[in-house]
């Protein structure tokens, strides 16, 4: 069980600094002027920060104890705005990546409570990379135009 101790805790880890990450991202494009952009980012860092909790309270049910690593600095510059949000879409897929590893060794180490956990995780995974995906594609649909662009960032203001 120290195996998938070790896993849960590296996740639980990485979901803080994927809040970390989307704050960056958030900061990134509210220095553009792009509010929406910057509240879905700030939401979605929110988001992250819920799934670090979740993690932390389940290794602590488990009887495992959470410990805290280091954060690397994120990046400070994302590229235009189909790139930042590309950025997003490949991170939400290492994420996806990394809480599947973590269920395949649940399976092997035969710990149903932590395949039941998780399965919240996985289907919330699919739904992220979605829209991310819809997003990446309307950002390339709009080739960088700024009534395009203003009119997505009002939508998403209102996430």
């Amino acid at each position: 069980m120290a195996d998938l101790s070790a896993k849960l805790n590296e996740q639980f880890n990485f979901e803080v600094e994927s809040a970390y990450i989307y704050m960056a991202m958030a900061n990134y494009v509210e220095v553009e002027g792009m509010h929406g952009f910057s509240h879905f980012f700030v939401e979605q860092a929110k988001e992250e920060m819920e799934h670090a909790e979740a993690f932390y309270h389940f290794m602590l049910e488990m009887d495992m104890v959470p410990e805290y690593d280091t954060l690397a600095k994120p990046k400070a510059e994302y590229g235009n705005f189909v790139d930042t949000f590309k950025a997003a879409l490949e991170h939400e897929k290492e994420v996806t990546g990394r809480i599947k590893a973590i269920y395949e060794a649940a399976i092997e180490e035969g710990c149903l409570d932590t395949q039941q956990f998780l399965n919240q995780f996985l289907a919330e995974q699919r739904e992220e990379e979605d829209t991310f995906r819809d997003l990446v594609e309307r950002l390339e649909r709009i080739h960088e135009n700024w009534g395009g662009l203003y009119i997505l960032d009002g939508q998403l203001a209102k996430r």
